[in-house]
């Protein structure tokens, strides 16, 4: 969730380690006629039980880390305060 950016924080590039690996996507919005996408950033870890590091370059240029974040659940961060919400899956 954006607060300098847009508050949507579409255009902003999320990149995670775990399990060794590096993966990267970037918040967007859109669809087509009458429908839209999932506007969330989703990442299959496979059998990997946490984020080694999770890092966000918002559109304005700042970038964030936070590090050792749980799995198998939703997280919302919110720019300039961090990790605000960790709810998982039911």
């Amino acid at each position: 969730m954006g607060t300098t950016s847009n508050r949507g924080g579409i255009g902003a590039r999320v990149e995670i380690e775990a399990g060794g690996k590096t993966q990267a996507a970037e918040a967007r919005s859109g669809g087509s006629y009458l429908s839209h996408n999932d506007m969330r950033v989703h990442f299959g870890l496979g059998d990997s039980t946490r984020v080694d590091e999770l890092r966000i370059r918002w559109p304005d240029g700042r970038v964030e880390k936070f590090e050792g974040v749980d799995v198998d659940g939703f997280v919302e961060i919110r720019e300039g305060t961090g990790l605000v919400v960790d709810e998982k899956t039911p």
